[in-house]
């Protein structure tokens, strides 16, 4: 398993509005964008930005990093094997399959396992033999 990409989690009201200064900050545009269940997201540089009423992020909450994997099912096997325990059994979004797990520590994060055509357009090629 090789972690491809790591996001400090931004919660905010309003996605348009936190979108102009994080543009200057990270000098770029947002890589990904999309609506899921109740809430809007953006990537933008190492940021995910989790947007929509309190509430409904609220629900998302408990992780304190998204974290971008080649292989869902050996994060599963790695962390059950190292104590962890999956909180929020995988499902699926625009993104691909994603879940969330505590580790034997206590932090909690969300898993995600792209689909191959974000992780060719944001990362780029990967090859497994190299870790990368």
């Amino acid at each position: 398993m090789t972690i491809l990409k790591t996001y400090a989690r931004l919660w905010v009201d309003d996605l348009d509005a936190s979108l102009p200064s994080l543009r200057t900050l990270v000098g770029t545009e947002p890589e990904l964008r999309f609506a899921f269940d109740g809430i809007e997201l953006a990537a933008i540089g190492d940021f995910l930005v989790i947007a929509g009423p309190a509430e409904e992020r609220a629900r998302y909450a408990h992780a304190s990093a998204t974290v971008i994997v080649d292989d869902l099912d050996a994060v599963v096997a790695g962390l059950t094997a190292a104590g962890g325990e999956i909180t929020t059994t995988e499902a699926t979004s625009p993104t691909g399959r994603y879940l969330y797990a505590r580790h034997a520590g206590g932090a909690e994060v969300e898993y995600v396992e792209w689909v191959p055509e974000l992780v060719d357009r944001i990362i780029g090629p990967v090859d497994r033999r190299l870790g990368r």
